[in-house]
C-alpha cells in the first residue's frame, strides 16, 4: 500500500513534460519585448549621451565624464535644478497635508457630498495640463497685482500651487483607498473611551494611513520634477525650474550637461518611486493594488 505522504507528493509533484508554448504566446512576448525597447530605447539614449564629450548633445565625439563635472560649473543649472527641489518638496507638502484630510473625509464621513466631492477629483485629475496652466496665469496676476495679494508675485509661490493642484487629488485616491479597506474599530474605540476626535484622527487614524500618505507625499515630489507646462506659464523671472530651462535650452542646442543633469534627476526620481513601493508593500499592499491606488 502507498503512503499517504508519497500519494500527496506523486499528486503535487508538476508534469515532467510541461505543454509547450504556443507560437501566439511567443508572438505576443516578443512583441511585448518590442514596444517596451520602443518605449525605454529614448530614454536609454540620453542616459548613454550623458557621457558624451562633445560640445553638443547630439553630436558624439568620445566618452568622459565631463558633463557632469561641468555642472559645477554652471550656475543656471545648478539655480534651476534648486528651484525644481525646492518647489518639489514644498507642493509635495501642501499636496499631502491637503490630500490626507480630503482622504480622511472621504472615507470615515460618508454621503451624498462625497460623490460630488470624488467627481470634482477626476475633474482635476482629467483636465488637461495646458487648460490648468492657461487658467492659472491670469489667477495669478489678478491675486499677485489687482487683489494686491503680493504673496503671488513670488515665483516659488506660483510653481507650488501649481503642481499641488493635481498632486493633491493623486494623494486624495491613496489615502481614501487605504482607508476604506481598514476596519473602523479602533477609531470607534477611541472614542468609546472619551478620546477628542482631534486625538483620534492624531493617534489613531494618521498611523493608519501614514503608508499611503508616504507614498502620496512621494509621489507627489516626483510629478512636480516632471512638470513642465504649468511651470512655463506660471514661473517668473529668477524662478526658472529645470524643465523650463531645458526647454528654453532647445534655442541654442543642447548640451551634453543637459543629458548629465536628466540621467541624475531620473535617479532621483526612481529612487522615490521605489521608497513608495517599499512603504505601500509594507504595509500589505500588492502590485495590483499599489496599481490601483495610483490609479485612484
Amino acid at each position: 500500500m502507498t503512503p499517504p505522504t508519497a500519494t500527496a507528493a506523486a499528486t503535487d509533484a508538476p508534469p515532467r513534460n510541461p505543454q509547450p508554448r504556443s507560437l501566439t504566446d511567443r508572438l505576443l512576448a516578443a512583441w511585448g519585448v518590442l514596444v517596451l525597447a520602443f518605449l525605454f530605447a529614448p530614454i536609454v539614449v540620453v542616459v548613454i549621451y550623458s557621457f558624451n564629450e562633445g560640445r553638443l548633445l547630439i553630436a558624439w565625439d568620445h566618452f568622459g565624464f565631463g558633463s557632469y563635472t561641468g555642472l559645477l560649473d554652471r550656475p543656471e543649472i545648478r539655480h534651476s535644478v534648486i528651484v525644481s527641489l525646492q518647489v518639489a518638496v514644498l507642493s509635495a507638502l501642501v499636496a499631502t497635508l491637503l490630500g490626507t484630510t480630503a482622504g480622511v473625509a472621504l472615507a470615515r464621513r460618508p454621503g451624498r457630498w462625497v460623490v460630488l466631492f470624488l467627481g470634482l477629483l477626476l475633474l482635476i485629475s482629467v483636465t488637461p495640463e495646458i487648460v490648468d496652466a492657461v487658467s492659472l496665469l491670469p489667477w495669478m496676476v489678478y491675486l499677485g497685482q489687482d487683489a494686491g495679494l503680493v504673496i503671488f508675485n513670488n515665483g516659488l509661490v506660483r510653481l507650488v500651487v501649481g503642481h499641488s493642484l493635481f498632486s493633491t487629488a493623486v494623494v486624495a485616491y491613496l489615502v481614501r483607498a487605504r482607508l476604506v479597506g481598514l476596519d473602523e474599530s479602533l477609531e470607534e474605540a477611541s472614542a468609546d473611551l472619551y478620546a477628542v476626535p482631534w486625538r483620534t484622527f492624531r493617534q489613531i487614524t494618521v498611523p493608519l494611513a501614514m503608508p499611503a500618505v508616504l507614498a502620496g507625499f512621494l509621489l507627489s515630489f516626483t510629478l512636480s520634477l516632471d512638470n513642465t507646462i504649468v511651470s512655463a506659464f506660471v514661473q517668473v523671472s529668477g524662478s526658472t525650474p529645470w524643465p523650463v530651462y531645458v526647454l528654453s535650452s532647445l534655442r541654442s542646442g543642447l548640451r551634453p550637461e543637459i543629458a548629465a543633469m536628466s540621467t541624475i534627476m531620473l535617479l532621483v526620481t526612481l529612487l522615490a518611486l521605489a521608497l513608495m513601493t517599499i512603504v505601500l508593500r509594507r504595509a500589505g499592499d500588492s502590485a495590483t493594488d499599489i496599481a490601483r491606488n495610483i490609479g485612484g
